[in-house]
């Protein structure tokens, strides 16, 4: 279910990055960048790491930045995943944060989300988050979906999904190695759901989030994978 690749450079949590701020949304506390009077609503589900990762903060002013409203939730209660707590190890922590979980609390950010006058929303999530976000294509609760280097995700969930559906994976992964993104993408394009599937050579799972700011080769295919997201949100988040 899990491995090392799940667990590999966790990032320094800093609850003060970003350039957007932490506010309420449903009860969560939700890291909040752009305007709302775009009427345009990006929700980012995180990896196991949770909410206070500065690059993610700092892909979701990107996406803030292109003119979206982004909501970045802490789906898990304050609790994220810490590698040193040897009696909390993956499997157990999972036990209380599981992507099911993470998709009943997305239903009420979106709830939330269209009460404060949100007209078209789309979803990216990442390792875990991608879990959270392939279930509420599967109910086309969202425009959109993107998933990067996902965890969890099986061949019968895309078989279900609804929206149109990009996957960005990574060549080096074992959770969804190569061959299972290829799978994908067969089932995607023999359905009627639009779909973009990449994988990017040389990089491993977490790159788009978990890349050394210092490694400029890192932060370029990070940087691309965020473009791809980007334009898939630009083509049906409208």
């Amino acid at each position: 279910m899990s491995g090392p690749q799940c667990c590999s450079n966790p990032p320094a949590l800093d609850p003060a990055s970003g350039a957007g701020h932490v506010e309420n949304l449903a009860g969560f506390s939700t890291y909040v960048s752009g305007s709302l009077h775009s009427k345009l609503a990006i929700l980012l589900a995180s990896d196991i790491y949770g909410y206070e990762a500065p690059n993610l903060r700092k892909l979701a002013d990107k996406v803030a930045a292109a003119g979206f409203y982004v909501v970045v939730p802490d789906f898990f209660y304050g609790e994220p995943y810490v590698s040193d707590k040897p009696d909390r190890p993956l499997p157990v922590w999972l036990k209380d944060h599981g992507p099911a979980k993470g998709f009943e609390d997305a239903k009420l950010i979106i709830d939330a989300l269209k009460s404060k006058g949100v007209s078209s929303i789309g979803a990216a999530g990442f390792c875990w988050g991608a879990k959270v976000v392939v279930e509420l294509s599967k109910v086309a609760l969202i425009q959109a979906a993107v998933m990067l280097h996902p965890s969890f995700v099986t061949v019968d969930d895309i078989k279900d999904a609804k929206v149109p559906i990009a996957i960005l994976g990574a060549e080096v992964d074992h959770l969804s190695p190569p061959e299972l993104v290829k799978q994908f993408d067969e089932i995607l394009k023999a359905s009627e759901v639009d779909s973009f599937v990449k994988i990017f050579p040389k990089c491993a799972h977490g790159w788009t989030v978990r890349y050394d700011v210092n490694d400029q080769t890192a932060m370029a295919c990070a940087n691309e994978a965020h473009k791809d997201m980007l334009e898939w949100f630009a083509k049906y988040v409208k």
